[in-house]
């Protein structure tokens, strides 16, 4: 369980698995035993030195951690440049995007197939959306030996071909997902399928920070490695902490990774960005937050985008890696409670950030942090010059130039 601290907000979830009324355990009997067992083995791994010296030897030597705090001196002079006098903060991105496979799955992965293996399990199953947690899944699974199966849907598998050849390549079987919007919800739904199915040798990789309990907490803390390098980073190089930080959310564990270090240094503002589509006053979006309710999903309580009967809508965004109907129960529990600031960033807007990093800094961002960038461009004008702003660019966009050149109509 999660340290308590007085007036802390990083404790949680409690020992039900709640944040406030969001989490807990929604799942088949079947699969209750598995996720007990999995919260007891967690829990003895975070008491074991041996485990996290195995854990950070592979993130320092394997991932390439730290991933470095970059000052993007050029879009800051963009954004100062069109802002009123001594407006527009300095930007900084913490550039997750040069982990090995490109995104911040995989610290993720890498701390669970450590677990898995604890665990005696033999044969691990996934779900992926953009193809980034899956592709970070098979790349743990190569170096381990171990059989991948990674669900997607086949809506996904078409856009982000890149990243499906990369999963085979690494050995992974792919299983595409045709229910429903056949988009990440769907695969799963599937992976969920397969778990109660073959319950004695298979670890489930969730790849974000929503599931039952303990795969909120758990995902988080694996992924919280990147708040904690920004904090140590900013402070070597500025001398304090950021004003404001930013991160794009469709289950949101790139989020919770570097917000959940922040939490408690009052002074630092957090905001969240998810994904707008077509526009919130559209059915074309998946804004869980801005245009949802509570309700329940892949084991857990959540805000989701349902209609009057509670039935699941299909959310839509250009991104993969946010094309989820629903977002992880603590981001549902800081936002109830204010500490975050959950935004939103539509398709076209995310679009003319991705083409303005690539042309001012020569990064080419993944469109999920594209929605953050798109945001902050915007914040950073608000801001006073002295005013720092730091973006989690969780992912680059090798794996999108099919998705963005048929947007800007370029035949590749």
């Amino acid at each position: 369980m999660a340290k308590q601290e007085k007036n802390s907000w990083r404790n949680g979830p409690d020992e039900a698995g709640r944040f406030g009324t969001f989490g807990g355990r929604f799942v088949a009997e079947t699969l209750m035993p598995l996720v007990l067992a999995l919260e007891e083995e967690y829990d003895s791994a975070k008491q074991d030195p041996t485990f996290r010296a195995e854990l950070d030897d592979f993130l320092k030597n394997y991932v390439g951690r730290p991933s470095p705090l970059y000052f993007a001196e050029r879009l800051t002079d963009h954004v100062r440049a069109n802002a009123a006098p001594n407006k527009g903060a300095k930007i900084y991105f913490k550039r997750d995007e040069l982990n090995h496979t490109g995104a911040h799955k995989i610290n993720n992965c890498m701390g669970q197939i450590l677990l898995a293996r604890r665990m005696g399990k033999t044969r691990i199953i996934a779900e992926t959306g953009a193809g980034q947690h899956g592709v970070a899944t098979a790349t743990v699974c190569a170096r381990f030996g171990l059989p991948c199966i990674v669900y997607m849907g086949a809506t996904d598998v078409e856009r982000q071909s890149p990243n499906v050849f990369r999963m085979k390549l690494l050995g992974a079987e792919i299983v595409p997902v045709t229910s429903g919007a056949a988009t990440l919800k769907d695969a799963m739904n599937e992976a969920l399928r397969d778990w109660v199915t073959n319950v004695e040798d298979t670890f489930y990789i969730i790849g974000t920070a929503a599931g039952p309990h303990p795969y909120p907490a758990m995902v988080r803390d694996f992924q919280a490695v990147i708040g904690h390098e920004a904090k140590a980073q900013m402070l070597e190089r500025e001398g304090r902490l950021p004003d404001t930080i930013m991160a794009c959310i469709g289950g949101g564990s790139n989020a919770i990774g570097l917000f959940h270090p922040f939490l408690d240094d009052k002074d630092v503002e957090i905001i969240g960005i998810e994904a707008a589509g077509h526009g919130i006053e559209t059915d074309k979006h998946a804004a869980s937050l801005t245009g949802g309710q509570p309700g329940i999903l892949h084991g857990n309580r959540t805000y989701l985008l349902q209609d009057e009967d509670g039935q699941i809508n299909d959310a839509h965004s250009i991104s993969a890696g946010l094309d989820y109907p629903g977002i992880g129960p603590e981001h549902a529990w800081l936002h109830e409670q204010g500490r975050v600031t959950y935004l939103s960033a539509r398709d076209d807007e995310a679009l003319e950030a991705f083409q303005l990093c690539a042309r001012l800094e020569g990064i080419i961002p993944a469109l999920e942090p594209s929605h953050a960038l798109a945001r902050a461009v915007d914040k950073a004008a608000e801001m006073d010059h002295t005013q720092i702003l730091l973006v989690n660019l969780c992912g680059r966009g090798d794996k999108d130039i099919f998705t963005v050149a048929e947007h800007l109509g370029i035949k590749l």
